[in-house]
């Protein structure tokens, strides 16, 4: 994955691996990637999403990349018998070809879509397929809350531009795409994942992504300040059940390109 402002933690991003892992899944069944013989995994993690795709292309030869050293030393852990590559995708040289190039939800952190899809397109081989998941999930309240977090406290001034890469329509990724390859899929979900622990499990999911640009600048006291503040403000947008659970909304947008 590829984020300047700060390392991932592995173990802060596997705290929902299940549901972080039902979104790969989904994408790859729609991939035949049973057929691939070369594959790679763009932002791998901790190897949850590199361990899927083995389960989905056991005759591949896999190679998983990310740009966090804390995450590509618990994935070497999981799969000792993977290679994995400590790079950042947007720099990424390997030229293929590739049968299968699988982005899952690491795409968002990187810029400059227009010529970062051509090109890994230009990786794939002969009917090799691109397949990509985003969120797409920055006007949720979690995110939108997040921002008006950041915006509006003493920390203003150290937060100011900290946000994610703009997102990109539907119909943008297949205009863009299509002309690179014979078939482009795309469609969009929302999965409604279940965070027992309420609203404080909203924050700790988002601890091991979204948050993370903020909080890196932070220091410990604004830390508190700031989720002391954004908590305040999900318990007014999230309902929490009887049984103290959070069903949190979540849109991603899933893309099979063809080559």
């Amino acid at each position: 994955m590829t984020t300047s402002s700060a390392d991932w933690q592995a173990r802060q991003y596997a705290l929902f691996e299940a549901e972080r892992t039902r979104p790969v899944r989904d994408l790859l069944n729609a991939t035949q990637a049973q057929t691939a013989r070369t594959a790679v995994d763009l932002g791998c993690g901790p190897g949850n999403s590199t361990e899927t795709l083995i389960d989905y292309a056991p005759n591949a030869r896999v190679i998983g990349v990310d740009n966090s050293s804390d995450m590509i030393d618990a994935a070497r852990k999981r799969l000792p018998h993977v290679e994995f590559e400590l790079a950042d995708i947007s720099a990424w040289h390997r030229e293929g070809p590739f049968d299968l190039i699988l982005a899952n939800a690491s795409l968002q952190w990187v810029p400059e879509h227009e010529t970062l899809f051509p090109s890994l397109v230009g990786k794939l081989s002969e009917g090799g397929r691109l397949a990509v998941q985003m969120p797409d999930n920055l006007d949720e309240p979690a995110h939108r809350l997040m921002r008006e977090t950041a915006a509006d406290g003493p920390w203003r001034d150290k937060l100011k531009g900290v946000e994610r890469t703009a997102r990109y329509r539907a119909d943008a990724y297949y205009s863009l795409l299509k002309p690179h390859c014979a078939r482009v899929d795309v469609w969009r979900t929302t999965y409604h994942h279940p965070l027992n622990g309420g609203v404080d499990a909203v924050i700790e999911w988002f601890k091991g992504s979204g948050l993370r640009p903020f909080l890196a600048k932070l220091g410990a006291d604004e830390t508190t300040a700031f989720l002391d503040r954004y908590r305040t403000a999900l318990q007014a947008a999230y309902t929490v059940l009887d049984d103290g659970t959070v069903l949190l909304p979540f849109p991603r947008i899933f893309i099979v390109a063809t080559r």
